[in-house]
């Protein structure tokens, strides 16, 4: 996805994030990118968040409920996808940057 976006332009806008998506090829169900420079993230690797939106639409449109999706940023990741009545599951490779406890 060829997109070279005027992220101090974005961060202007009157919005939490900004999400880009597009039909994929050879496999791939769909394509994505995801940013949000108001919140100090100028454009996310991999947002699973995102996917729980894109995957009903895109689920919609292509009438299919299983699903692959790239998120093509600069890392960028594969996800299997799937949609369950209201539910969807996100199945990928993760990487562990944070650990720790909340206490209720």
């Amino acid at each position: 996805m060829g997109l070279d976006p005027d992220l101090a332009g974005l961060a202007k806008v009157d919005s939490w994030a900004a999400i880009v998506t597009a039909p994929g090829e050879d496999g791939i169900d769909f394509v994505s990118r995801f940013f949000a420079p108001a919140q100090g993230v100028p454009e996310d690797p991999v947002t699973g968040s995102s996917h729980c939106t894109l995957v009903p639409y895109w689920a919609g449109r292509l009438g299919k409920t299983k699903l692959e999706a790239r998120q093509l940023s600069r890392r960028g990741g594969a996800l299997s996808c799937a949609l369950d009545g209201d539910r969807v599951s996100i199945v990928g490779r993760a990487v562990l940057y944070l650990e720790g406890q909340i206490e209720v």
